[in-house]
């Protein structure tokens, strides 16, 4: 899931900290990187772009990757919206602004799906940066319902919203919210 990087629509809390243009830009970069990271012909990589419009009509992101809208609402109708409109079978849903996520790391949520219903990678702030459903049977109908987004609390409230789902967690992962977690992001890769 991706946002049209402008200043002021992306990355805002990280905006407060280094200028709206400056966190523009690295959400610019680090989707476009992720991107890259990503292809693979293990599974089909589709864009869901946000604002509708202009987000399918950007020059931005690669021309050859189907593109989607995302629609109105918060995150969860966003989301949900998604494990709604896309043809039946195992899929995960990213954010853009985790360095960590790789090849790797969508194979394993893939994997995860073999036996269990519902696959989360967890966040270190209490959030996630992918969820992944298997979609044997209907998506819950109640997905998402009062997900208090952006705190500590995303990712047990979206777990509880899945009651009679087996689901599993692979690796945390650190997203970039502030400076502080870019700071950290560069001592972890040595820099």
């Amino acid at each position: 899931m991706l946002k049209e990087p402008h200043p002021g629509r992306v990355k805002t809390r990280l905006g407060r900290d280094i200028g709206l243009t400056r966190s523009a830009w690295w959400f610019r970069h680090q989707s476009a990187a992720l991107i890259r990271r990503l292809r693979d012909p293990r599974w089909d990589l589709i864009l869901a772009i946000a604002p509708d419009q202009e987000g399918l009509q950007s020059r931005v992101w690669p021309a050859d990757l189907p593109r989607v809208p995302q629609g109105r609402g918060d995150l969860g109708d966003r989301m949900a919206r998604q494990f709604h409109s896309i043809a039946p079978g195992p899929m995960c849903i990213i954010g853009a602004d985790i360095p960590g996520i790789n090849r790797t790391r969508i194979a394993e949520a893939f994997k995860a799906l073999g036996d269990h219903d519902a696959v989360f990678g967890p966040a270190d702030d209490g959030g996630y940066w992918l969820i992944g459903l298997k979609r044997m049977r209907p998506v819950p109908p109640k997905l998402f319902e009062q997900v208090r987004w952006s705190t500590e609390h995303a990712l047990a409230d979206t777990m509880a919203t899945l009651p009679d789902h087996k689901t599993a967690q692979i690796t945390t992962l650190r997203d970039v919210d502030t400076v502080a977690d870019l700071h950290a992001l560069a001592k972890s890769r040595g820099a």
